[in-house]
């Protein structure tokens, strides 16, 4: 017997204990099928997001319940102070659509896109200086500059625009500027404080950009322009978009800048809330304009959960 003859069996009967015989379990075709489903994903038990959750039922769910309970309330008719009557009642969501309000909801949005719109056009040129000319070296140190204001209070470094642009101070008084007190102070204390907001989402975007595609598009003899809005805008779109939508939404609900910069004369829908809870005492009529403010900015939420969905659908 040649040593090809004797190697015969047990050959066969490796296969056969591998994959031949239906008698043994997990042989056979539904042995393999069992151990090609098998996943070594590591599975994490469902307390780790425990902490999460309280989070977020305490700190958002909670308070968001209580502003409805304040909405559907009624301010009594007394003089002992702020008396609230709890039940279902519409009559603070009806204050809303007085034409005051509305014309004071117009107002807001339209101050909000137009400084989202100013703080694009400057910050989206500074993001793209940031990730296509700095160096390696110094990206690091120009992005420490761009997060310096936040290092101090949002309510001192818009009283120093207040110092700055008063009429009577050292420095528009010498450039003959009067635009404190005016929708200008306004529009640039928002550019101004929102700045960073759009500019590092933005520069995330851009420095993750394979920029040698704008290079073969140049070589191939697009010009700047045609690569820019072919190749960059597209590519670095969702960064833009949720820059975009970090500096509205805030914008929409400030408060404090129209206040200090406007002197009153340009009213916010956030200073109508401000004023309801401390200035008038009336909770019902200042958690229903809380309401309708957070239903119009969802919408601006939803748009870009979409956005997001259609460009992820197609591979963007």
């Amino acid at each position: 017997m040649s040593a090809q003859q004797l190697h015969r069996p047990a050959a066969a009967s490796a296969a056969a204990g591998e994959g031949g015989g239906s008698d043994g379990p997990g042989t056979g075709a539904a042995g393999t099928r069992a151990r090609r489903v098998r996943s070594f994903a590591p599975r994490y038990p469902g307390w780790l997001a425990g902490p999460l959750l309280a989070y977020y039922l305490v700190l958002f769910v909670a308070p968001l319940l209580i502003l409805v309970a304040f909405a559907l309330a009624r301010q009594a008719d007394s003089f002992a102070g702020n008396q609230i009557i709890y039940g279902f009642y519409t009559d603070a969501f009806s204050q809303v659509f007085d034409s005051l309000y509305l014309n004071v909801f117009k107002q807001t949005f339209l101050m909000a896109f137009g400084g989202t719109a100013a703080t694009v056009l400057v910050g989206f040129p500074l993001a793209y200086w940031m990730a296509r000319h700095v160096s390696a070296k110094r990206k690091g140190i120009v992005v420490l500059l761009v997060i310096i204001p936040f290092w101090t209070s949002f309510l001192i470094r818009t009283f120093a625009w207040k110092i700055i642009l008063d009429g009577d101070g050292s420095f528009a008084g010498k450039l003959h500027l009067d635009i404190l007190y005016t929708w200008k102070a306004v529009l640039i204390g928002l550019v101004y404080g929102y700045l960073p907001l759009f500019v590092l989402p933005a520069y995330a975007a851009l420095e993750r950009m394979d920029w040698t595609l704008v290079d073969g598009a140049l070589d191939l003899g697009a010009t700047p322009w045609r690569a820019f809005k072919d190749i960059t805008l597209p590519l670095t779109r969702p960064g833009l978009l949720s820059g975009t939508l970090l500096v509205f939404i805030p914008m929409a609900g400030e408060y404090v800048i129209p206040e200090m910069l406007g002197g009153g004369r340009f009213l916010f829908v956030g200073n109508v809330i401000q004023g309801q809870f401390i200035g008038a005492s009336n909770w019902p009529f200042g958690s229903a304009v809380s309401l309708a403010l957070m239903g119009l900015l969802s919408i601006f939420v939803i748009l870009y959960l979409i956005s997001a969905m259609r460009e992820e659908q197609f591979g963007a």
